[in-house]
């Protein structure tokens, strides 16, 4: 498998609960725009047979390398970014996993249950990243334990293993100066951003500037036949900036990356 047929394949999967992706596309090609996609993200598990470790060989397989690490102690994440050694056009990747021994004995025991169904050949090629639910439905009561003290465990259960997110490169846009005008034009058609530490996440100074819409909902029905709206996922907005060697600083901030994860919290 080629990237450009995984990432053909992930925006597929993506869009099918992310609608708001497709709209948003389609509202830079109504300026003329070319959209180009700076990172995509996903979120897993540790210690189970998804784990970063595990998942890792299959990015190195599509021609990716490690440049990054990451710890997120308050939602107890952890995290690698990745490029592509021979592409500098191709979309970077974030892969972030819980660390479930840090969460309560209960939400360690649900967790447990789920990652215990996963096959332990689970990961075979690229096509993991969007194989979506690799154990049963959850109950909806499971949901919330998880809600109460990770929104990251509740997504990764009702969601599974996908992208989280895309990222349009607003340095590759040409009607829009910033990541402000980006953000206006994106709250005069309706959509509701990440306020979570402000709109705009970083600044030149940090060379990194980030946004996001909120995730879109999705009618979920539980294994106990609840239903409920739940988050599904988000689209971001990146702006780079020249360091003072002259580079576009290309790696990622934990301060930024943070916030940008409560793009999916339910509230």
């Amino acid at each position: 498998m080629t990237y450009q047929d995984f990432f053909t394949a992930l925006w597929q999967k993506y869009t099918q609960v992310t609608p708001q992706a497709l709209s948003i596309q389609t509202l830079f090609k109504e300026y003329g725009e070319q959209v180009i996609n700076d990172h995509v993200a996903f979120r897993t598990f540790n210690n189970s047979p998804i784990s970063l470790e595990k998942l890792e060989p299959q990015l190195i397989a599509l021609g990716y390398q490690a440049y990054g690490a990451f710890r997120f102690e308050n939602k107890h994440l952890k995290a690698r970014c990745y490029r592509h050694t021979d592409d500098s056009k191709a979309p970077k990747i974030f892969l972030s996993e819980l660390l479930v021994d840090e969460l309560p004995q209960d939400c360690q025991d649900i967790i447990g249950r789920y990652v215990a169904q996963i096959p332990t050949d689970a990961v075979h090629d690229p096509s993991i990243f969007y194989a979506g639910l690799l154990w049963s439905t959850p109950t909806h009561a499971d949901y919330l334990t998880l809600a109460k003290h990770s929104e990251y465990a509740a997504w990764l259960t009702t969601m599974g293993l996908q992208a989280n997110h895309f990222t349009v490169s607003i340095n590759h846009l040409t009607t829009f100066p910033n990541i402000a005008a980006v953000n206006q034009a994106l709250i005069d058609q309706g959509y509701v951003l990440n306020d979570v530490g402000g709109l705009i996440k970083g600044s030149p100074e940090s060379y990194l500037e980030q946004s996001s819409t909120m995730a879109d909902k999705i009618d979920y029905l539980f294994a106990d036949q609840q239903r409920s709206l739940i988050p599904s996922c988000f689209y971001e907005f990146a702006e780079r900036h020249k360091m003072p060697d002259g580079q576009i600083f290309d790696s990622f901030i934990e301060g930024n990356a943070d916030k940008i994860f409560d793009s999916t919290n339910a509230q």
